[in-house]
């Protein structure tokens, strides 16, 4: 600890014993903890306490003083036990009674401070850092502290709770090192003190007809079986599996979920291998005695195992299955060889969980679409994979939402009715259909899926959610087509299947609903990226009204509209897909370029501007015809424009069009890497002297420096990356040592740059100047700074202790670091 803070403790201490004095906030006392823990990681807690006697005191008096705020009283309570994590000072804290009057029955249970939360966090919290060496075992032993943790498990607060678990966790851990952590085999009644008191209450919890009381002995279970995995643990699950087991009995099964969490981490720890056969056989128990909402996350757990026996792969996938399998059977289904679906026997507890109400119904299917979708792309899938069944399955529970699905029993009909119109089951079963994409399927059901997505494309009834849904599992399946061995010959099917699509579009872009029109936009983006270079494709969206609806819509109200409209319209023209022209449009359509210019310049809100930039940026790199007709106009106007504009974001972004432009005209940057072979630099095309005067005459140096001084810490930080490219490659070309500045030229233009003048010319800046600036800027020393926090200097421990001090009074004018 430095001398200024061993200064301030004594004084902060008496603040915080001190009940007239304003308390500081609950931050400066986490962070005050902080500090404590840091100085007690690099120092002896003993000595620190030693030198410092007031801190001793400070534990000594919160319990005598009645009014004491409960955020000190907690604070206090975690730093004693900071300082007794480490054994000598433990032993020291313990000679003058101080832990047992912080911890024991005598502590702050009596007091009417306990009833506050905080308090009870902070004593749990202090047990908890304490506990560390055997000699806190005997501590927590011998005053009842582990009895007071197991009635803190049912607290009120459920922080307090969740601490409380945590603490026995660590405790049965801490008390088994040592004891039975190299003899699995040994009986409880020669394990420590405290795990025997530890586990004898998990045993009397798990027995109880209270679910809390099982629930809290299943979470402890679960946390120590996925932390530990020391030899002891399978002498800990061998004395209470049968007691598990008995749960699997009971009417209802307690405490379900928790259970399934046990079974898990249990089945995923190392010590417990394949060939445990009492295991398998009490999740295969598992798997047939859960109700469906807690059965799937068992089943996709055991599916996601590495090792696991082939039955209960088997088992499992069926128990997943078995929803879909039910809502197969209860409508005609497509056509389509048979699969895995057939000739499962209906579950009464599914059926009854379909049936029950919409939201179970809807739960359900949810949740099976969901662990499917997470088990697909897994590499111990199991196999083979009823892609078939499960594509029929998903097309299937679309036309059960929309009403367009044919019911062949009572249930298919309750299914129908249940379903209609649920926009939580269509997104989910968009989602799935749309994952669907990725495996190879027959060609009649790859046809009656994106037969179903154009419905829901074109259905009025289609949320903006569900439709946005429709829109990413459309272009999934297009990216995917022409890579589906089996579907070789849909290529005649796709060009009437994009005709339908834009029509859709069109239709798509023309509605009032701003959220439609912005999706609508995104797919048609994301599809010209992909598609943009495919003849059917360019055919049937230049034969539409698309390209003039995307046009149009750069003028709509909805900022977020016009930013997507700008990037579906510069993707557009990227491809060459541009508007046609026509005679009733030909003023609009003369140039996008100026189009988006006027956007850049003119629109008020940020989110079109950023999209403008980011346009530009893709046009500068690619090659854009109309960019390169004048390179070096385009970008003087562009940084021209964004130099001006109030969004830091599209500053950036115009640093970064900048960047791009350096790198064109000087050449990309030069690999780091220290294996690469380093080649020898390419001469440049001109001179560097009129390549620098060239980058002044585009304003890009006038902008970088001004960029480089910009409030936004992220442009300076950009700016401060641009400007070391260049001087790297000024450099290569050994040109700093060459150059022989004007030295008032260059000192003027250094004030300017900051202090935002425009009063010098653009391109004025000489050479020689610019060379000088990027020699004498210590550019390495700045991004250093700028990659600081805003915050650095003020979050010392001396600056901490002094703004609690002068929240207290205790300091004098400037003493405080009121920041």
């Amino acid at each position: 600890m430095d001398l200024e803070c061993s200064r301030l403790l004594p004084a902060l201490c008496a603040v915080l014993v001190d009940p007239r004095q304003p308390v500081a906030d609950d931050t400066c006392l986490e962070k005050l903890l902080d500090w404590f823990k840091t100085v007690t990681e690099g120092e002896s807690s003993l000595l620190l306490l030693q030198e410092h006697p007031c801190l001793v005191e400070l534990l000594s008096h919160v319990l005598k003083l009645q009014d004491l705020s409960p955020g000190v009283l907690s604070f206090s309570l975690r730093l004693a036990g900071i300082f007794a994590a480490q054994e000598n000072c433990f032993q020291y804290l313990q000679q003058g009674e101080l832990l047992p009057e912080l911890f024991g029955e005598t502590g702050p249970l009596g007091q009417a401070a306990w009833a506050v939360p905080t308090v009870r966090s902070g004593w749990i919290q202090g047990l908890r850092s304490l506990a560390q060496h055997p000699s806190a075992l005997h501590f927590l032993a011998d005053h009842g502290s582990v009895d007071t943790v197991f009635s803190l498990q049912g607290d009120s607060s459920l922080f307090v709770a969740s601490a409380a678990s945590q603490l026995l966790v660590h405790v049965l851990a801490l008390s088994m090192r040592g004891g039975a952590e190299e003899q699995p085999c040994l009986q409880g009644d020669d394990w420590p003190t405290c795990a025997q008191k530890i586990v004898g209450h998990i045993e009397e919890s798990l027995c109880s007809t209270a679910t809390p009381k099982v629930t809290q002995a299943l979470n402890v279970l679960t946390t120590t079986f996925g932390r530990c995995q020391s030899p002891w643990t399978e002498a800990l699950w061998m004395r209470l599996s049968a007691r598990v087991t008995c749960l699997l009995k009971r009417d209802p099964i307690p405490a379900a979920h928790s259970l399934v969490d046990l079974l898990l981490c249990v089945a995923r720890s190392p010590v417990f291998g394949s060939s445990n056969s009492s295991l398998w056989e009490m999740v295969a128990q598992a798997l047939s005695c859960l109700g469906p909402s807690h059965v799937g996350p068992l089943a996709l757990g055991i599916l996601k195992l590495e090792h696991c026996p082939q039955a209960l792969r088997t088992q499992a996938f069926q128990v997943l299955l078995q929803p879909l399998a039910c809502v197969l059977k209860a409508t005609v289904q497509a056509p389509g060889p048979p699969g895995l679906l057939d000739g499962m026997a209906d579950d009464a507890m599914t059926v009854d969980a379909l049936l029950a109400s919409k939201s179970s119904c809807a739960g359900l299917l949810c949740r099976t679409l969901a662990h499917l979708e997470e088990l697909q792309p897994l590499p111990q899938r199991p196999s083979p994979w009823p892609q078939a069944p499960l594509l029929g399955a998903a097309v299937t529970v679309l036309r059960l939402c929309d009403g367009s699905a044919t019911p062949i029993s009572s249930v298919g009909g309750h299914l129908c009715g249940t379903l209609a119109g649920c926009i939580r089951v269509q997104r989910a079963a968009l989602d799935f259909l749309g994952m669907l994409s990725q495996g190879t399927s027959p060609q009649e059901l790859v046809m009656q899926a994106l037969a179903v997505l154009l419905e829901y494309l074109e259905s009025p009834d289609s949320s903006p959610t569900v439709l946005k849904k429709a829109f990413q599992a459309t272009l999934r399946w297009l990216l995917s087509s022409p890579k589906t061995p089996s579907c070789s010959d849909l290529g005649s099917h796709i060009p009437q299947f994009l005709r339908e699509l834009f029509l859709v579009l069109q239709k798509r872009l023309c509605s009032p609903c701003w959220e439609v029109r912005d999706s609508a936009l995104e797919f048609l983006t994301q599809l010209s990226r992909h598609w943009g270079g495919e003849a059917d494709f360019r055919c049937a969206l230049l034969a539409s009204e698309v390209p003039e609806l995307a046009w149009q819509l750069l003028q709509d109200p909805e900022s977020y509209v016009r930013a997507s409209a700008v990037t579906a319209t510069g993707q557009l023209s990227s491809r060459g897909l541009h508007v046609p022209t026509s005679p009733q449009h030909t003023v609009a359509r003369q140039s996008l370029l100026r189009e988006l210019l006027c956007i850049l310049s003119a629109d008020s809100e940020g989110f079109p501007r950023r999209a403008v930039m980011q346009v530009f940026t893709e046009w500068l790199r690619d090659g854009h015809a109309d960019v390169a007709r004048d390179t070096k106009q385009f970008v003087a106007t562009v940084l021209q424009v964004v130099s001006r504009d109030l969004d830091w974001e599209v500053r950036a972004q115009g640093l970064e069009l900048a960047l791009v432009f350096l790198a064109q005209t000087l050449g990309p940057p030069r690999t780091h890497c220290p294996y690469a072979v380093a080649l020898p630099e390419a001469a440049p095309a001109q001179p560097l002297t009129e390549t620098l005067r060239a980058l002044c005459h585009v304003g890009l140096i006038d902008f970088a420096f001004r960029a480089l001084f910009d409030c936004d810490r992220p442009v300076a930080q950009k700016s401060c990356d641009l400007l070391l490219f260049l001087r790297d490659k000024i450099a290569s070309y050994n040109s700093l040592r060459e150059a022989s500045p004007n030295t008032n030229s260059m000192e003027v233009a250094l004030w300017r740059w900051p202090a935002g003048e425009q009063t010098q010319p653009r391109g004025d800046q000489e050479p020689e100047a610019v060379l000088a600036m990027l020699r004498s800027l210590d550019l390495e020393g700045l991004r250093s700074t700028l990659a600081e926090s805003s915050d650095h200097v003020e979050k010392s421990p001396q600056s901490l202790l002094q703004d609690m001090l002068a929240t207290g009074g205790f300091l004098q004018g400037d003493e405080a670091d009121c920041y």
